[in-house]
């Protein structure tokens, strides 16, 4: 087993290990992934020393909270840090019900979500979580898509935002006072929409899919500072940017899940040959610069399988030069202010 380090999330008691695996892909809406394959790297992950665990009802409808729990409920349960999500309750497809337009049909058989910010939908979405997990106890808890690439539609986002304040943070606050739960914070992929959120609430941290990776930093403008200020930590989901930095860069390599623009795959090709001049994996570079940031505790990639879990662990345990960070400030290829070894 790797002993990976750990680092402190916000001005909690809890410690996360630096490397976590996130449940979303084992949720199965952009691959297919067996029951058993997903609980073998999820043990596999622990086994290899990742101790922060990231989930949400909304993977799969269920079936990723099913799955990382199965796996999860074995181990000491003080070993390791799990979060999940809320703002999505699940209930049973009635027979003729109009489903949501964003409806996704490979998701757990017979499950329809709905969104639900309120002080009661926040706990139901943890009382179901609860359930499907089959544990006791959920340390962070996430407000999910409370964010315009999700919604793509401002009075509505502005509309679910205030629900979040006026209503489901109340219930958050209140569970995080009596013990319930460890940490709270948002999920999103907009580091704009997360600086909103830890302007209006007592967050402990942020979950930012993309957003500051080795591709971009549009991250470091406000909401890092903001952060740093605070003692809000950031967990980084996605340090792949959906594929598009794990390597071999080509033409229709995704990033957010679509096929990039060409002036991204060219600047994502720029950085990998400077890594490669360097001996050094671009996946590898991904995985550790953001890190480098002092609001970071965590980044999560997923994993569809044990192979890429082993793979995310090696690339975050491999020495890098410096010589390689400072190239790419040098070909204006990373953000001159990207906090980076010297």
């Amino acid at each position: 087993m790797t002993a990976l380090k750990r680092r402190q999330v916000g001005k909690t008691k809890l410690e996360v290990t630096e490397i976590g695996l996130g449940g979303a892909p084992m949720g199965g809406f952009r691959a297919t992934i067996s029951d058993a394959e997903a609980v073998q790297l999820t043990n596999d992950g622990y086994d290899s020393g990742i101790r922060y665990f990231d989930t949400s009802p909304f993977y799969g409808y269920g079936r990723s909270e099913l799955r990382m729990g199965a796996a999860l409920r074995e181990k000491p349960r003080d070993s390791y840090v799990l979060s999940t999500k809320v703002g999505r309750i699940l209930h049973v497809r009635k027979p003729g019900e109009v489903l949501p337009r964003d409806f996704r049909e490979n998701g757990l058989p017979g499950f329809v979500p709905q969104f639900d910010y309120t002080y009661d939908g926040v706990m139901r979405s943890l009382e179901h979580s609860h359930f499907r997990l089959g544990l006791d106890r959920i340390d962070i808890a996430l407000v999910h898509d409370v964010d315009f690439w999700t919604i793509k539609d401002r009075a509505l986002l502005d509309e679910r935002f205030k629900t979040v304040m006026d209503s489901g943070f109340r219930a958050l606050d209140e569970l995080r006072k009596a013990g319930v739960i460890s940490a709270i914070g948002v999920g999103i992929n907009e580091s704009d929409t997360s600086t909103r959120f830890i302007k209006a609430g007592d967050f402990d941290c942020m979950l930012l899919a993309g957003r500051y990776t080795l591709l971009e930093q549009g991250a470091l403008e406000e909401f890092l500072p903001e952060c740093t200020r605070r003692g809000v930590s950031v967990i980084l989901g996605g340090p792949y940017n959906s594929g598009i930095l794990t390597g071999n860069v080509k033409t229709g390599a995704t990033h957010d899940y679509v096929a990039a623009p060409q002036h991204l795959v060219d600047k994502a090709q720029k950085i990998e040959a400077v890594c490669q001049r360097h001996s050094v994996p671009l996946g590898a570079a991904a995985m550790q610069f953001p890190l480098f940031h002092p609001a970071l505790c965590a980044v999560i990639p997923g994993a569809l399988s044990v192979a890429e879990v082993k793979q995310n662990i090696a690339h975050m345990s491999l020495k890098i030069p410096v010589e390689l960070w400072s190239e790419l400030k040098r070909e204006k290829l990373l953000d001159a202010a990207a906090p980076t070894p010297n």
